[in-house]
């Protein structure tokens, strides 16, 4: 996953924050939309996480996905854990 994936996943991961924000500012969120904007805010830490780190080493860096977003392969440091 490139720096692009992955700020297309920064993306979509924001519209659906967004759209959880909305219906709880609605009364309307159930108990697994608290679980999925609990999910969403980690996993958008990890993903930013991963693009400062592939910044600060200057150089592209091998990618495996997760699911969730992308790590680096161990060589080149990993998806930090909450």
């Amino acid at each position: 996953m490139d720096d692009k994936e992955v700020l297309g996943r920064i993306d979509e991961l924001a519209r659906e924050e967004h759209q959880l924000f909305e219906r709880e500012s609605h009364g309307k969120v159930t108990d697994a939309d608290r679980a999925r904007l609990r999910q969403i805010e980690v996993t958008l830490d990890q993903c930013w996480d991963l693009l400062r780190q592939r910044r600060a080493a200057g150089r592209p860096a091998s990618i495996q996905t997760t699911g969730r977003c992308a790590t680096r392969t161990p060589s080149r440091g990993t998806r930090r854990d909450p």
